[in-house]
Parts: structure tokens; sequence; C-alpha cells
């Protein structure tokens, strides 16, 4: 059974950072794309960022180009997502998720081609 755990999470201030981390067990990790998506109280889940198996490529939500980061090492068996210049409209629960090669896809972008998801962590930025 594959389990994600993200890790990382809490309350910042305007302009701060944030490292999230996501440990994956009980699966090749290596054949999974990753990715972070978030939601907001009152609105619908959307992507943040993604990385391919191999890690060799990313793609980011345009709000968050250019501030976070999404990485991935395949040996420890995580990803991880570093937050700068954060936003009170960065303020959202962050899941992590993993995804199976379906497709010719090797960066997933939209919720149905993840099969695995984490709980979730809170992320809270002050203004």
């Amino acid at each position: 059974q594959v389990q994600l755990v993200e890790s990382g999470g809490g309350l910042v201030e305007n302009g701060g950072s944030l490292r999230l981390s996501c440990a994956v067990s009980g699966g090749t990790f290596s054949s999974y794309a990753m990715g972070w998506f978030r939601q907001a109280p009152g609105k619908e889940r959307e992507f943040v960022a993604a990385i391919s198996f191999s890690g060799s490529s990313t793609s980011y939500k345009d709000s968050v180009k250019g501030r976070f980061t999404i990485s991935r090492d395949n040996a420890k068996n995580t990803v991880n997502l570093q937050m700068n210049s954060l936003k009170p409209e960065d303020t959202a629960v962050y899941f992590c998720a993993a995804g199976e090669r379906r497709t010719f896809r090797i960066v997933l972008t939209t919720s149905p081609e993840y099969h695995y998801w984490g709980q979730g962590i809170q992320v809270t930025v002050s203004s």
C-alpha cells in the first residue's frame, strides 16, 4: 500500500519561507510522477507544482512561478516544495500526490492523473 506523508507546514509571515516535504513508502518511488496541490477554504483543490519521474522536468502554477521550487530525491523517496516569498493567498491545505505512468505524459498537472494522495498539511501566511 502506497503511503504519502507531508511535513513542514505551519504559520509564516507574509514574505517568509517554508519547505514542505513528502515521504513516500510502499511503492517504487522512481515509478511515480509527483505533484503538489492545495485547497483553500471554500475553494476547489488546485494544481501547484509537479515533477517528472526522473526529476528532469517540472511544471508550476503561474502564480507560484519564481517563488516555489519542486524537487525530488529518488534515493530518499521524498519530494519537496520550497516556498519563498509567501503571500496570504498561498494559505491553504497542501497535498502531496503520486501518479503512475499510464500515458505518455511525464509531468502530471491534473488531479485525475494522480493515484495516491497524502492527508494534507496546513500552510498559513499571515498578512
